[in-house]
This record gives C-alpha cells, structure tokens and sequence, in this order.
C-alpha cells in the first residue's frame, strides 16, 4: 500500500524541528480548558502599553467605556428608526 502525502509531511516536518526546541518537559493539555471556554487575544500597540500594563487594565477601562457605547449605539438606533 502507498503511504499518502499526508504521512510523508508528517515525517518531514519532525526532521525539521530545530535543535533548541526542548518539549522534554511540555504538558499536554495545559490550557485546553482556557482553549474551550474561547479566548480572544487582542495585541496592544506600543504606544499604549505604559496605560495598559495587563490584562486587567484593559478590561477594567473597556468596562467603564461599554456603558457609553452601548447608550450611544441605542441612541443612533432610535434615530434611524424615527
């Protein structure tokens, strides 16, 4: 039986691995729970990283600017409904 391309890429790509790529002490399955409940990752320009330091930073200045732009997007609702 002929061994598909497939099985061929997988052989290659282990040949390719880089030697200073040590998964001697990798665990499988670390962050699939995370992985699973969905994440977004958003990258947070440079210019901007000195007001935003974490995570949490940016969460906590996103949820004060929700309100305002929740209103404002009702507001322009009503207007074009009018």
């Amino acid at each position: 039986m002929k061994k598909s391309g497939r099985q061929k890429r997988r052989t290659g790509d282990r040949d390719t691995m880089r030697q200073e790529y040590d998964f001697s002490r990798a665990v499988r399955g670390v962050t699939a729970a995370r992985y699973a409940q969905g994440a977004n990752v958003v990258v947070i320009d440079p210019d901007i990283l000195d007001v935003f330091p974490t995570g949490a930073s940016v969460n906590e200045a996103l949820r004060a600017l929700a309100p305002v732009l929740r209103q404002n997007r009702l507001a322009v609702a009503r207007r074009r409904s009018a």
